[in-house]
């Protein structure tokens, strides 16, 4: 090999190298994890459920954008891209008493938490009428999931007829038509707010969103809650208002979709899917975890068992690793 080449591969080497370490270790914010919620995107929704329902009883809500039920997929990745996703009369979606089924014997076995503890928390669903990806009625079918636990007024399916495919955010500069299906999964739907519409609905009594999210975007390093595994990045974001280095804040959890981890937008999701200015006003840290395409080529979180079977427990290496993330933020510093 020539010199000059030799180099240059070991200049690149080099800064790949240095990149790599540059994110620093997630901080301890002495955040307040009582009143913690999630929501997600596509795969993300399903990663959402499925930590809401591992974990009622410490997260006190869940949006969920065109995704559904927990263990839908029931450990199959053929069921998960049919049933689960544009579901028909030979691959019908799972129904509640299977599923309920699966959460009490999950909870018997102390993998999970006491699904009574989901009474006391909220739900927000969003569907799109023109989503080809994941249709309305796997969206419906979380709904009806969730009801076996929750009362009526605790949950909201709001359906948009123009919607694609995508997180809605009136605010983002990189953004697709309403009705788009395509990257970066993030929509301009006139003024609907859906991350101001769930935070809202799960939490209650915001104020309105800052003008600016004027806080800090943090690349962490991800690697020390993670397990070879997992199926996840090196580094995540966090969101870091104003103020919120001096203790206090909430925490709220916003997982990507298929196709919009770092390794496909770097920071674009973080930016731009519409949580952080909401969360500047409102005292509110927002954990952005990260997948890697090393599981799974288009970046999903797993929701039909490429990490193992536990995939759905408090157990499963992504689920493990995120509430690994949630306990750093809460610690003092």
């Amino acid at each position: 090999m020539p010199l000059s080449v030799l180099r240059s591969s070991c200049l690149l080497l080099c800064l790949a190298a240095i990149a790599v370490h540059a994110a620093e270790p997630l901080p301890a914010l002495d955040a307040e994890s009582k009143d913690l919620t999630v929501s997600g995107l596509s795969s993300g929704a399903f990663m959402a459920v499925q930590f809401h329902v591992a974990h009622s009883a410490l997260v006190r809500g869940a949006g969920i954008l065109a995704g559904g039920p927990y263990y839908c997929a029931q450990g199959s990745v053929m069921r998960a891209l049919s049933s689960c996703m544009s579901p028909g009369f030979f691959t019908p979606l799972p129904g509640p008493d299977a599923l309920r089924e699966e959460v009490e014997k999950q909870a018997a076995a102390q993998r999970i938490d006491a699904p009574g503890n989901l009474a006391q928390s909220r739900v927000w669903l969003l569907s799109g009428g023109q989503d080809r990806v994941v249709k309305s009625a796997v969206v419906e079918a979380a709904r009806v999931f969730y009801r076996q636990w929750l009362p009526e007024a605790a949950i909201v399916h709001e359906r948009l007829p123009d919607a694609g495919h995508a997180m809605i955010a009136p605010q983002a500069a990189q953004a697709g038509a309403c009705a788009a299906s395509a990257p970066p999964f993030i929509n301009h739907c006139g003024d609907f707010d859906a991350p101001g519409r769930l935070l809202v609905h799960l939490l209650g009594g915001l104020s309105a969103p800052a003008k600016k999210a004027a806080g800090e975007l943090l690349a962490f390093d991800q690697r020390e809650f993670i397990r070879p595994e997992a199926g996840m990045a090196e580094s995540a974001y966090v969101y870091i208002p104003a103020g919120c280095r001096a203790g206090g804040c909430r925490i709220h959890i916003a997982f990507h979709g298929c196709r919009q981890n770092a390794a496909a937008m770097g920071e674009t999701y973080a930016r731009e899917s519409g949580y952080n200015r909401w969360a500047e006003s409102n005292r509110l840290i927002v954990l952005y975890p990260q997948t890697s395409t090393r599981k799974d080529a288009n970046g999903c979180w797993d929701w039909w068992g490429y990490t193992g079977s536990g995939y759905h427990t408090r157990s499963a290496p992504q689920i493990g690793a995120v509430r690994a993330m949630v306990e750093r933020l809460a610690a003092k510093p």
